[in-house]
């Protein structure tokens, strides 16, 4: 169990701040990796919350494998975002205030595979053309750190 699933047993379904990260992954043609999410069966960026004693470089890297099978030392720090417009409610009903570090990276290992039971399927798209069943929490992301319009 981690440390949100510890806090919901105390909070249940009630808005609290988490603070995470989200890696933008871009390859050689500047194209983005998307995740298929199991929860909500649209698109979103690689990402997660934090452990207790893990630092945001840390949580970036474990998300990075947990979430795409990708392993990379090379993290660049886009910035940081929250506010009550970071607000989202997941499907089962959890709500969360996010406090997100945005980090990108083009230099890493290994091919995108699913390595959690969070995503489905793994893309990559272009970022000059629409994405289709984009997750809001995704489009404010991508958005705020100026990668879509």
């Amino acid at each position: 169990m981690g440390y949100i699933q510890d806090i919901r047993k105390l909070v249940g379904t009630r808005p609290i701040i988490m603070a995470g990260v989200s890696i933008i992954v871009l390859n050689e043609q500047n194209e983005i990796l998307l995740q298929k999410r199991s929860d909500s069966g649209d698109w979103g960026v690689i990402g997660g919350a934090l452990e207790l004693g893990e630092s945001l470089e840390q949580a970036a890297v474990r998300e990075l494998y947990e979430e795409a099978g990708l392993q990379t030392d090379d993290l660049k720090f886009i910035c940081l975002l929250s506010g009550a417009d970071m607000y989202y409610k997941y499907p089962h009903g959890d709500e969360i205030y996010n406090v997100v570090a945005v980090y990108e990276t083009r230099d890493y290992t290994g091919e995108p595979c699913i390595n959690d039971d969070e995503g489905l399927e793994l893309k990559f798209f272009q970022l000059d053309a629409p994405i289709d069943n984009l997750n809001e929490m995704a489009r404010k992301i991508l958005s705020k750190s100026n990668y879509i319009t």
